[in-house]
C-alpha cells in the first residue's frame, strides 16, 4: 500500500447539515473539498449510509475521501436519517425516505458554490446499494456511480432470501446487527450535550426490528420490487461502474448489470475480492490500485476528460486458478480477462449429464449439512471461506466426472439441472459445484439454493406433488475458475443446508434421476485480448486509530457437537473491527456473537441467536459521556410459524434509557 500526503490541490475538511424536503430533518454531513474550489469549483462525490461517519466507517472514510478531494473533487460523506449524528428516525432499509432524502442531498451538493454542478455515487454494500436505488431515480445533477458489492435485486441477491428459501445464516443475524446499530445514539461532541439524549430517546422509541417485515414478505412481492432495479434497468440514466468479487455474494449483479444497460454507459469489474473495497489488501487479494480506478471513472464522466475508461472491455474478471480448500487465502493465483460483450461470444454452455443411471438415487442429508459454508459475507476474516468440503460431500449425494484431460475454464453462472421428485410437499434443494484433486479434497467452486416452492416463480408458493417427477434448474452463482488436469467437476446435491438455508419444518426427501439431470458449465475457449493491468494500491494516510487486541480472543467460527443429543453448534464473531479508540478520543467498544444451533434429524430444531454489546465513551472510564446498548434477536419456527423475539436495553452514563422488547409470530407461507 501506498499512501499518499501531497496532492496537486490542497484539501480541507468541514462538517454541515444538509436539509431534506420536509424542512424539519437535517442530514449531518463531512465534506472533503480542495481549499480553492469556492473560486474553482469541483464535481461532488456522495457515500450515503447508516454505518456512522463519526467512529464505524471512520477509519475507511480517512483513505478514500481526502484522496478524492486532493484530486479535484468534494468528496462527502453522510450519515442517513436516524443514524450517526443525523435528525429523524430510523426506517427500513432503503426505504422511499431514505432514497428522497438521497436525493435531496444530490441536489443540495450540486447547488453548492463549491460544485459544478455535476455529483457521482459510490459505496460498497449498503451504499452501493443505495447508489443504484437513487440512480434509478434519476435526479438530473447524478451523472456517474460506482457500485461496490451491491445487488440489483433485493429479494433473491440480498442478506434476506436466496432461492427463494430464508438465508437462515444472515437474515436473522443482519436484523439483530440493524436493531444494534440503529440502537446507537447521537454523538453530543456534535449534536450538543443537550440535544443528544432528546434524540436518542426518539430514536428508541422507533425501532422496529427489520426482521418482522422481512419474514412478513415471503414471495418476491411490492416490498421486494421497491428498490430493485432489475425491474427497470432504464430507468439508470447515470453511468455505472459495478465492482464486486467471487467471494462476495453479490457479484452476480455486476454480471446482470453488464447485460442490461447500454455499453456507452457500463462497465464490470469483478475480482478475487471477499466483501470489501478491492484497495483495502485484505484476503483474498491481489488488491489493485482501485482510487486510481474511480478516479478514471470520475475523470471521464464528471470532468468530460477521455480517460480510456470507456475503451476498457465491458466486463473485466479474474480468472481464479485452482488452489487446496482453506479458509482465507492471502492471494489467490489467476490472471485478468476481457470480455468486449456480455453474455460473451468466447463462453459457451456445456453439457454435462450427471450420470448414466436411469434409477432414481435417494437425496436425505442430515439437518447439518451446510456446515462447513463458510461465512456468507467473506469479510477478509481468517475463518471466512469454506474449509475442504469432503465431509460436506459426504453429507450429499456426488456425481463426479472422469478425471480431465484438460484445463477447462468457466466463466459465469453454472447450472444443475435435476430430474427429482419430492417425496414432501415443500423441500429445498442444494447443489454446489466442487473442484476434487487427485488426493481426494474438494475445493468448493460455486453453489446455488433453489426453495422447490418458488419453482415456477418467486412471485408464488407452489407446493410439490409427491410421486411426480419434474425437471428444476438450480443457477449457481457466478465464478472464474479453471480446473485443472487430473481433477474432478464434482456436483454435490443435498436437500438441506444449515445455517445458511432455513429448513421445511417436515424432514422430507429427494430422488434425482442421474441419466436426466446435467451441469450446464459455461466453459470459456482459451482467448486473450491485451493484457489488463492495475495500479498499485494508493490511499490518502490512515488515521490514527488505536485498535484493542483481546489477549484471549474467540475463535471467529466454532462447530461443536453434542453427540448424544444429536446437535451441531455454530458460533461466530462476526468481527467487524472490534474495540478502539479515535484521535478526538471517543472510545467505542464493540462485541457480537452469533450463535446457530440444530438437531441432525430434526428440521423444528433450528435456532438462531445475535447478540450485540456497544459501548461509546469520552473522558476516563466514561467521565464525559458515556452510552451502552445490548441487543439480542432470536428466531425459531415450529411447523406453521416462525417465532421472532428481540430485545434492547440502553444505557446513558450507568442509567437506563429504554427497554424494549418484541415478540412476534409470522406464518410460513413459503419459508
Amino acid at each position: 500500500m501506498r499512501y499518499r500526503e501531497q496532492f496537486e490541490r490542497q484539501v480541507i475538511r468541514e462538517d454541515v447539515w444538509i436539509p431534506t424536503r420536509d424542512g424539519r430533518t437535517r442530514l449531518h454531513a463531512r465534506v472533503w473539498r480542495p481549499a480553492d474550489a469556492e473560486s474553482d469549483p469541483v464535481p461532488a462525490l456522495l457515500e450515503y449510509l447508516p454505518y456512522r461517519k463519526s467512529d464505524w466507517t471512520a477509519p475507511r472514510d480517512a483513505q478514500r475521501h481526502p484522496w478524492y478531494a486532493g484530486h479535484g473533487y468534494a468528496s462527502v460523506r453522510v450519515d442517513i436519517r436516524g443514524h450517526g449524528d443525523s435528525e429523524g428516525t430510523p426506517g427500513d432499509e432503503y426505504d422511499a425516505q431514505e432514497l428522497a432524502d438521497g436525493v435531496d442531498v444530490v441536489h443540495w451538493l450540486a447547488a453548492q458554490r463549491w460544485c459544478t454542478g455535476k455529483v457521482g455515487m459510490f459505496g460498497i454494500s449498503w451504499g452501493g446499494f443505495n447508489a443504484l436505488q437513487i440512480a434509478a431515480l434519476a435526479p438530473e445533477p447524478l451523472k456517474a456511480i460506482v457500485t461496490v458489492c451491491s445487488t440489483d435485486d433485493r429479494y433473491d441477491n440480498d442478506v434476506h432470501y436466496t432461492g427463494g428459501a430464508v438465508l437462515g445464516i444472515d437474515m436473522p443475524a443482519w436484523a439483530g446487527t440493524m436493531l444494534a446499530f440503529a440502537s446507537r445514539p447521537p454523538d453530543p461532541a456534535t449534536v450538543g450535550a443537550d440535544r443528544w439524549l432528546p434524540m436518542w430517546r426518539e430514536r428508541l422509541d422507533a425501532l422496529e426490528p427489520f426482521l418482522h417485515t422481512w419474514l412478513d414478505h415471503q414471495q418476491r412481492d411490492a416490498y421486494w420490487r421497491h428498490g430493485s432495479v432489475c425491474e427497470d434497468y432504464g430507468a439508470l440514466r447515470a453511468a455505472v461502474l459495478a465492482v464486486g468479487g467471487w467471494h462476495d455474494p453479490y457479484r452476480d449483479a455486476v454480471l446482470r448489470l453488464v447485460e442490461h444497460l447500454p455499453a456507452d454507459r457500463v462497465r464490470g469489474l469483478i475480482g478475487p475480492w471477499s466483501h470489501q473495497y478491492p484497495d483495502r489488501g485484505l484476503p483474498p487479494g491481489p488488491a489493485i490500485g482501485f482510487l486510481q480506478e474511480t478516479l478514471r471513472w470520475w475523470d471521464q464522466h464528471l470532468k468530460g476528460t477521455d480517460t480510456g475508461v470507456m475503451a476498457e472491455p465491458l466486463l473485466r474478471a479474474w480468472i481464479n486458478d485452482p488452489v487446496p480448500p482453506a479458509t482465507s487465502y492471502d492471494e489467490m493465483p489467476g490472471r485478468w480477462v476481457g470480455e468486449t460483450d456480455w453474455p460473451s461470444p468466447h463462453v459457451t454452455f456445456e453439457e454435462r449429464a450427471l450420470g448414466t443411471s436411469a434409477s432414481p438415487v435417494l437425496v436425505r442429508s442430515p439437518q447439518h449439512t451446510g456446515i462447513d459454508a463458510g461465512r456468507f459475507f467473506p469479510f477478509g476474516n481468517a475463518s471466512d471461506l469454506p474449509p475442504d468440503q469432503r465431509e460436506e460431500d459426504g453429507r450429499s449425494v456426488c456425481f463426479d466426472s472422469e478425471p480431465l484431460a484438460e484445463r477447462v475454464e468457466i466463466l459465469g453462472r453454472p447450472r444443475v439441472r435435476l430430474r427429482l421428485d419430492s417425496a414432501t410437499p415443500r423441500a429445498h434443494v442444494i447443489a454446489r459445484l466442487c473442484d476434487v484433486a487427485p488426493d481426494g479434497s474438494s475445493t468448493l467452486v460455486s453453489r446455488g439454493v433453489l426453495n422447490l416452492l418458488s419453482r415456477r416463480g418467486r412471485e408464488r408458493a407452489v407446493e410439490w406433488t409427491p410421486g411426480t417427477y419434474e425437471d428444476v434448474e438450480v443457477e449457481l452463482n457466478g465464478i472464474g475458475y479453471a480446473f485443472p488436469p487430473g481433477h474432478r467437476v464434482r456436483v454435490a446435491v443435498s436437500d438441506a443446508y444449515w445455517p445458511w438455508v432455513w429448513p421445511h419444518g417436515q424432514r422430507g426427501e429427494l430422488r434425482v434421476v442421474p441419466a436426466e439431470s446435467a451441469v450446464l458449465l459455461p466453459v470459456r475457449e482459451a482467448v486473450d485480448g491485451p493484457p489488463i493491468r492495475f495500479e498499485e494500491p494508493e490511499q490518502a494516510p490512515p488515521l490514527a486509530v488505536t485498535y484493542d487486541r483481546p489477549a484471549d480472543p474467540s475463535p471467529e467460527r466454532l462447530v461443536t457437537h453434542d453427540v448424544a443429543k444429536g446437535e451441531w453448534t455454530l458460533e461466530v464473531d462476526p468481527n467487524y473491527g472490534g474495540s478502539r479508540t479515535y484521535p478526538d478520543g471517543l472510545r467505542y467498544e464493540e462485541s457480537a456473537r452469533e450463535t446457530y444451533r440444530i438437531r441432525s434429524d430434526d428440521p423444528l430444531s433450528a435456532r438462531a441467536v445475535s447478540e450485540w454489546h456497544i459501548r461509546l465513551r469520552r473522558g476516563e472510564d466514561g467521565a464525559d459521556w458515556a452510552a451502552e446498548i445490548m441487543v439480542r434477536t432470536e428466531l425459531r419456527a415450529t411447523a406453521a410459524d416462525f417465532i421472532m423475539d428481540s430485545r434492547v436495553e440502553a444505557r446513558a452514563n450507568g442509567e437506563t434509557v429504554a427497554k424494549r422488547a418484541w415478540h412476534r409470530t409470522t406464518p410460513r407461507t413459503s419459508g
